[in-house]
């Protein structure tokens, strides 16, 4: 399946899959999201953005209240947290996992999966495996 160039808003210049893709609009700096918090918090964010790095190129858009991670349309987010960092990863498919802190499932194809993770070393097999997975549906490969 082959899809058409991807819509920019007028307003922000987010780009998005959708056409007037419903979304907060404005600009937001990744600094607001990791200055202040704890070194092993900045260390967790980047390694999940590493991890998710290795499954192909993409771009974070920092927004009002998260940070999104997005290939051709947004398949993660993470927000940084005192303690820890709270994420989601977007799979086509309901993945059961004492991981998840819970699963919200939009349509036969689109469960976003959230998680927390209170340090890098816990950016594991698992979690490479969930954004590799979430990536392909950011590129919308699942379709």
């Amino acid at each position: 399946m082959t899809f058409g160039p991807r819509w920019t808003c007028p307003r922000c210049g987010r780009a998005f899959a959708a056409r007037n893709q419903t979304h907060a609009c404005g600009r937001w700096d990744l600094e607001r999201h990791l200055d202040g918090k704890p070194e092993v918090v900045v260390a967790t964010f980047w390694a999940v953005v590493d991890a998710a790095r290795a499954a192909g190129p993409f771009e974070l858009v920092p927004e009002k209240t998260r940070v999104a991670l997005h290939a051709r349309m947004s398949f993660a987010a993470l927000v940084p947290r005192t303690r820890w960092v709270d994420g989601h990863a977007v799979l086509a498919r309901r993945l059961e996992s004492p991981r998840f802190r819970r699963i919200e499932t939009y349509s036969t194809r689109n469960h976003l999966h959230a998680f927390r993770l209170a340090g890098p070393d816990e950016v594991d097999d698992d979690v490479r495996a969930w954004l590799a997975e979430a990536y392909e549906v950011g590129m919308q490969r699942h379709l």
